[in-house]
């Protein structure tokens, strides 16, 4: 009969692609046909509804509860349209994932009649079960309340026959619980930031918005052997497997012709996402074989942030009509490139300007350098912070690996951009002559759009590259919630703008022109932020020995990047712009250490398991018919020839019963060490026990089990191998 690996085989090979056609008229004709979005508002809500939800979304005004419920029962009728039954407040608790509590629109009346009831306050307030989510110590188990509340910036959604409204998640106390609210203040503090510095170049600028688009790349494989792997089932990454002898060497898969089947699971992703009104607008094959990516426009954060969680969902769901599990995982597969989530960001004004594209004239390109300037200077002033960022148990496996960008935050700007700050670090002197500001404008600010134009060269190896008119945060993980990195990339801008303007504010008030003091300040900003800037080979060992030199961190593991998260700068600078408290960060910072002590915990228990059920009585399968056939070699040759003849076999098996015991003995070894690391009290010590003292036993027990792959009969072996998984059709 034939083992589960086979039956997986023979699951893939007789399966045919989903056909899915995309409806008559194209994109245009459903595109946001899933969303409460102004288009469907106006049609909808009364004329003074829509102006109030327009206002809470643009200006943050509150809306009235007489105003709610009319807007309430809109949304009702709306969704009714679409058969919603159920409605849910969506929110991101920091588990990673979405949650919801659907409840139904139904409510029994009198006579034993039914009916229909959605009002403001079931569209503005909830109040899930709070006990069972991540709080990092702010509330006991037995305290469950919390309370979700409608986000009215990012619209409402309908999935399936469910009314999603986009929320935020607070305890009962107020503390934030969620990934949107410390988002939410981040984005309030870079509008104010932003929009005050703009005020210097542009008196018509009233709000500044920060965009996301995002990158989104991962793998496929099919769910027969999805099934078959129970490290992929439990952990989403392979703990064991050799690498194939063919796997990305060739270069031959990135952008190359998508999979039949595959194209037609990228439909259908496409269509449910355009329904949702998510922009995507790429796709194509990866670097890995089996490795895909997406991409969509660009958006303001905030919403980009909820299509990003919505679409991680989305794909799961469309994966599984067509056969296949799609993994998300960092490094779902050891030896080929893992998979990351690029955040492109930048800055808009609601004038219609980028403020990280320069323009046509010195004013406005001198508008870009600012931006452009402090932007660098944030990131060196915290560095660490960022860093802390993009920290997880997933992402320690790809970064630094010559695949993504190093744990050493550093700032790809081109070499003409550079040249451009080294000259306007070597201006002399505080007040400008008249020859001195010609020389500036004209020659430096002036030639910076002839500078971009040529400046279209990337650096793959740089965590934070300005790549044109965008940064674009290379470094995030993609598993990660986008709103981390991006919480962090905006506060650490806002406030630095905010120091900013203090310093410029300060020159002007002691007589020195506007444009004296703003070249003044940025010169040194340039001078003061020079170390984190790095224009060659991230990868290389001669970079981390640079780096060092500089006085850049270099920290490769989660339990010791995320101190930065609780130092007293960041702490400082939370607090200091309203985005979190104190108890916030810690609770935080609790909370993602024992999500990367869980992780590695499971992995360790999962290894154990294969090394236990899977590899160690395989082998000794394969020896036994070793055995038995040594036997039968005895029986039919004379002493001489089988004595030349069994060298072979014996040296399997010898080989075999070797190796079977190391994996036995890192194992058991493996296990003493996590139950030391289970008896600290400390949660930072759990953590750094589990990562140094548990975790380099996955490479030893892997390296041998790895070996005895490539050694035992394929028939005999039973789990699924990288060339069946990765090699799709």
């Amino acid at each position: 009969m034939p083992n589960i690996r086979f039956q997986s085989l023979e699951a893939l090979s007789s399966r045919k692609p989903t056909e899915f056609i995309v409806p008559d008229g194209g994109v245009p004709t459903y595109y946001g046909k899933h969303v409460f979005n102004q288009k469907a508002m106006q049609s909808w809500l009364s004329a003074e509804a829509y102006k109030s939800v327009m206002s809470a979304t643009q200006h943050g005004t509150k809306i009235d509860r007489a105003m709610a419920d009319q807007i309430a029962s809109a949304m009702k009728a709306w969704s009714n349209t679409l058969g919603a039954t159920h409605y849910t407040h969506w929110f991101q608790p920091l588990t990673g994932a979405t949650a919801e509590k659907h409840d139904s629109f139904f409510e029994p009346a009198a006579g034993g009649q039914a009916i229909e009831r959605f009002d403001g306050g079931m569209l503005v307030q909830q109040e899930p079960d709070a006990s069972s989510f991540p709080n990092g110590g702010i509330r006991n188990t037995f305290e469950a309340r919390g309370y979700t509340a409608w986000d009215p910036t990012s619209p409402a959604f309908v999935i399936g026959k469910t009314l999603c409204i986009p929320s935020v998640f607070v305890s009962y106390t107020g503390e934030a619980l969620d990934y949107k609210t410390p988002l939410l203040r981040a984005l309030q503090s870079i509008d104010v930031a932003a929009a005050s510095v703009c005020q210097y170049f542009d008196k018509n600028v009233k709000k500044v918005t920060a965009t996301l688009g995002w990158e989104q790349e991962y793998f496929l494989v099919d769910s027969a052997m999805f099934k078959a792997r129970p490290d992929l089932l439990l952990t989403g990454r392979t703990l064991l497997g050799h690498a194939p002898a063919k796997g990305q060497q060739l270069e031959d898969h990135y952008f190359g012709s998508i999979p039949e089947r595959v194209i037609m699971y990228m439909r259908e992703l496409e269509y449910e996402a355009h329904l949702l009104g998510i922009p995507l607008k790429t796709r194509h094959n990866e670097v890995a074989p089996g490795q895909y990516e997406m991409a969509p426009l660009y958006e303001e954060a905030n919403l980009a942030v909820d299509h990003n969680s919505l679409i991680m969902d989305v794909m799961e769901k469309v994966a599984l009509r067509h056969g296949f599990r799609v993994l998300l995982h960092e490094k779902p597969f050891a030896g080929v490139n893992g998979s990351g989530k690029h955040n492109n960001w930048s800055l808009a004004t609601d004038t219609g300007i980028n403020l990280l594209s320069p323009g046509k004239n010195p004013k406005s390109n001198l508008q870009f350098l600012t931006f452009f300037i402090n932007i660098i200077k944030a990131v060196h002033t915290h560095a660490d912070l960022l860093r802390s960022s993009i920290a997880a148990a997933s992402n320690d496996h790809r970064l630094g690996a010559n695949e993504a960008p190093p744990a050493i935050i550093s700032v790809f700007i081109g070499s003409q951009l550079s040249q451009v700050l080294d000259e306007l670090e070597k201006i002399e002197g505080g007040k400008l002559s008249a020859e001195q500001k010609t020389e500036l404008k004209l020659n430096v600010v002036g030639k910076i759009p002839e500078i971009l134009l040529d400046n279209t060269d990337r650096n793959r190896t740089s965590p934070f590259a300005f790549t044109g008119n965008k940064f674009e945060f290379r470094a995030v993980g993609s598993t990660a919630n986008c709103a981390g990195p991006m919480t962090i990339l905006n506060a650490i801008l806002a406030n630095q703008l905010i120091e900013f303007k203090a310093e410029v504010d300060a020159l002007i008030e002691n007589k020195m022109k506007k444009d004296d003091a703003i070249f003044n300040v940025l010169k040194e900003y340039i001078k003061s932020s020079k170390d984190i800037r790095f224009e060659g080979d991230g990868y290389s060992q001669a970079w981390a020995d640079e780096a060092a030199k500089r006085g850049l961190s270099n920290v490769k593991t989660t339990p010791r990047a995320l101190d930065f998260f609780v130092s007293g700068q960041t702490l400082g600078l939370f607090e200091g712009l309203g985005i979190m408290n104190h108890k916030e960060v810690h609770a935080r910072h609790e909370i993602m250490l024992e999500n990367y002590q869980k992780k590695i915990q499971i992995e360790s228990r999962v290894l154990g398991d294969m090394a236990g059920n899977h590899i160690v009585p395989t082998a000794l399968r394969y020896q036994s018919l070793l055995m038995q056939n040594l036997q039968g070699m005895k029986q039919v040759f004379d002493e001489a020839t089988f004595n030349r003849l069994a060298k072979v076999p014996k040296s399997m098996i010898e080989e075999i019963a070797e190796r079977i015991t190391v994996i036995i003995e890192k194992r058991e070894a493996m296990v003493e060490e996590r139950k030391k690391a289970n008896k600290l009290e400390d949660m930072r010590e759990r953590a750094i026990a589990y990562c140094e003292k548990v975790l380099p036993y996955f490479e030893a027990i892997r390296y041998q089990s790895d070996k005895l792959e490539m050694l035992i009969d394929d028939e005999v072996w039973t789990l699924p191998k990288y060339r069946e998984m990765l090699f799709m059709k």
